[in-house]
This record gives structure tokens, C-alpha cells and sequence, in this order.
């Protein structure tokens, strides 16, 4: 009996669902006013709640994507629904309880565990459903998880108003849980052997499927090169974004003398760019090649991080802002497909994992660092020119990288030749 094979566009659909769920992270500012009210606590003690659910993405991303590929990504959605669900109502009850450290435990490593697992299941699902369209399919998934701030935040502050802070943690855990849990029931990879409609491996009256450079597991990927040329590429893109995303409210108004109520808008506005770019660079990259989207973004931000400074007119540093938002966004979208380009679907979940450390240590790095410099030199222009010099780091490495792939695409050539001479 033939297997019936699944609508790879309702995959997406619930890939989104689960990415619009975690995503609402982002909007943790949302309760720190109301929370610090309330309670009284340290601002910096209740925004660290944030930073230990971004740590948490990291590490689980890193230690459960081998689960993942073993488990399959239905019982891996299944898992991330109950600690993110688990995670956001236990914060309810850790506000009813007056706990700090118990808001820590819940948000932060319950809930940050439910992020990594959530995060990486549905992308390297739609990694294999489109290998004629990976960035494309990432960057839909990934623009979910953007965008989920802007959605999130006016439903969380007209909650907060209405029923308390805890009942909000409630009302959100239990709608995130049925939606995650719902979504995840559709997750399956396709079935072995299965290429889109109208796509071969031969090619033969129909479209070749461009294969991937090599097909390795997540151990053998740890131990290449461009493992590690990737893993800086995005540690660069995220420690910088990030940076730029935690002072661009008081930066404006320092450098550009914009006002409060602006300098607001643009802070709203560049979630609007950095979702867009999310799926904008991602598809980009299916008609241009990863590499040379890579590249795009750190000579972008090479110059604008060089510019920033200069610009004294409101509105050329705020178009600057939302194109290297688009850049931060895009960078987050384009890495699953091209971790699929160099290292193949095998286990690309736990390869996934294991490069998204490095949003883990730039969550923590990026705030600290541009506080640290801008304290040190008294102003943000330090900051940015030490960015820029970081992106000329970056797009060093991503000339580097392609050296690695020519000598992947000989190989090839020389297996296909030698397979063809046996034949």
C-alpha cells in the first residue's frame, strides 16, 4: 500500500505555529514593568530571566538535537510543548508564590528548554520537505519566531491590565501548549527516497535535484573546518544585532537626538525588519547561494556600523537600523539551509543544535559587551566602530568558507568520475 504523503505546506504551516508559540520570548519586556511594580524587585534581576531562557535555548538546542533526529520531529515537538507550556504557567504560579528564583526555574530553564527543542524541530523538519526551496521554507518557520513579539505584546499588556500578571502566565502557557502540541501532531519527515514533484536525482526529463556537499552526522560536522567558520559567522551577526537591539533606544536619542516617543517607533518598527528580513534574505539566498548571502550581510554591516556614528539625520539612521535588522534576521533564517548545503539532512537537527550555541553565548556576550565599551569610551561610536572592525572579521571568514566548499565540489566531481569509470 502506497503511503500517503503529507502536504509539505501544511508542514510549514505548523512549523510556523510552533515558532510564532516560542517566539513570544521576545516580548519578555512586557512584564518587567509590571513585575518590578509589583514586587519591587532589581530591573536587572528580573531581565535576567530572559538571559537564562536564552542560555537554555542554546544548551538544549546543542544537547537535544541528536533527540530530535532519533525521535523524530513529532515526539520532539510533543517534548517542547510541555516545558515551554510547563515553563510559562509554572511562571504564573512563581508570581503567586512572590519567587524569584522560582521565575528563574520555570521561564528561564523550563521554558528555555521548551525554545531550543521547539526551535529546532520544525526547521530541520522543512529542511527535508524543500530541498528545491530551503531558505525559503527556514526563512517562513524562523519570520514566524520574529514576528511572534509583535503579536504577543499587545495580547500580554491588554492581559496584564485586565486579570494580574499571573493569570496572563496562565492564559498564554495553556493557548502556547494547544497550539504547540496541535502543531506538532502534523511534523513528520518526509518518506525516504521522497523529492518534490517534478525534481529527480538524475534529472532526466525532469529538474535535477542539486545535491548536498556531503552527508555527515552531527559528530563527524563538529570535527570540520566550516563547522567552526559557520558557528563565528553567526556568533559575529548575533553578538552585534543583539547588541544594537538592546541599546537602540538610548543610542538614537544620544547620537541623532531623537525623541523618546521615535526613538520607540523605530524600536517597534525594527522587529517589523528584522522578521521581514527573516524571510526575505532566507528566499534570497534559494536564487543567489548561501555564500554569497553571507557575504551580502557582513560587507552591509561593515559599512553601515561604520556610518552609524556619522549619521545625524533621524531618518538615515533609522532606514541603517532596519537594514542591519533585515541582516540580523536574515542571518538567524539563512544558517539552517546552509547547514543543509554543507553537511547534508542526515542529522541536520543536531547539527543545528550544536551552531545555534553560539546565539547562546552572543545573548549573553552582545548587551554586556556594548555596555562595557560604551561605558569605557563614553560614547556608542566606540561601540560601532569595534562592530564594524567584527564584521570585517566576519566577511573574511566568509571568503574563507567558500575555499572549503571548492575543495567539497572537487571531491564530488572526482567520486562522480571515478563511479562512472567503475561503472
Amino acid at each position: 500500500m502506497e503511503q500517503k504523503v503529507k502536504n509539505r505546506w501544511l508542514i510549514a504551516l505548523a512549523a510556523v505555529g510552533i515558532h510564532i508559540s516560542i517566539g513570544s520570548v521576545y516580548a519578555w519586556s512586557v512584564f518587567t514593568k509590571p513585575i518590578t511594580t509589583q514586587f519591587g524587585w532589581e530591573l536587572k534581576d528580573v531581565t535576567f530571566t530572559f538571559s537564562i531562557a536564552i542560555l537554555f535555548l542554546g544548551l538544549s538546542a546543542a544537547f537535544l538535537g541528536h533527540y530530535v533526529e532519533k525521535h523524530g520531529p513529532r515526539k520532539a515537538g510533543i517534548l517542547a510543548s510541555i516545558f515551554f507550556g510547563l515553563g510559562i504557567v509554572g511562571s504564573g504560579f512563581a508570581i503567586q508564590m512572590s519567587s524569584l528564583p522560582l521565575l528563574y526555574l520555570c521561564y528561564g530553564v523550563l521554558g528555555g528548554i521548551g525554545l531550543g527543542v521547539g526551535y529546532i524541530t520544525p526547521v530541520s523538519t522543512l529542511v527535508k520537505w524543500f530541498p528545491d526551496r530551503r531558505g525559503l521554507a527556514t526563512g517562513l518557520a524562523i519570520m514566524g519566531f520574529g514576528f511572534a513579539s509583535m503579536i504577543a505584546s499587545p495580547i500580554m499588556n491588554a492581559l496584564i491590565t485586565s486579570v494580574g500578571i499571573a493569570n496572563t502566565f496562565y492564559i498564554m502557557g495553556i493557548i502556547y501548549f494547544v497550539v504547540m502540541i496541535s502543531a506538532a501532531q502534523y511534523l513528520a519527515p518526509p518518506p525516504k527516497g521522497w523529492l518534490p514533484e517534478g525534481f529527480s536525482v538524475e534529472g532526466a526529463g525532469t529538474k535535477k535535484m542539486k545535491q548536498d556537499l556531503s552527508q555527515l552526522t552531527a559528530n563527524e560536522a563538529i570535527k570540520t573546518r566550516r563547522f567552526y567558520l559557520l558557528w563565528l559567522m553567526l556568533f559575529i551577526n548575533v553578538t552585534c544585532g543583539i547588541a544594537v537591539i538592546s541599546v537602540a533606544s538610548p543610542m538614537a536619542q544620544e547620537m541623532v537626538g531623537m525623541s523618546v516617543a521615535t526613538a520607540a517607533l523605530m524600536v517597534g518598527l525594527n522587529g517589523l525588519f528584522n522578521g521581514g528580513g527573516r524571510i526575505g534574505w532566507a528566499s534570497l539566498s534559494d536564487y543567489v547561494g548561501r555564500p554569497n548571502t553571507y557575504t551580502a550581510f557582513f560587507a552591509i554591516q561593515m559599512v553601515l556600523f561604520f556610518l552609524l556614528p556619522n549619521l545625524t539625520n533621524p531618518v538615515l539612521f533609522m532606514i541603517a537600523m532596519f537594514i542591519i535588522m533585515t541582516c540580523y534576521g536574515g542571518g538567524f533564517s539563512s544558517i539552517p539551509a546552509y547547514i543543509g548545503d554543507l553537511f547534508g539532512t542526515k542529522q541536520l537537527g543536531a547539527i543545528h543544535g550544536y551552531i545555534l550555541t553560539a546565539w547562546a553565548a552572543a545573548g549573553l556576550a552582545g548587551p554586556i559587551f556594548a555596555t562595557w565599551v560604551r561605558d569605557t569610551t563614553q560614547s556608542y561610536t566606540g561601540t560601532m566602530s569595534v562592530f564594524s572592525g567584527m564584521f570585517v572579521i566576519a566577511f573574511i571568514i566568509s571568503l574563507l568558507i567558500r575555499v572549503d566548499i571548492k575543495k567539497l565540489k572537487e571531491q564530488a566531481k572526482q567520486k562522480e568520475k571515478s563511479v562512472e569509470l567503475a561503472g
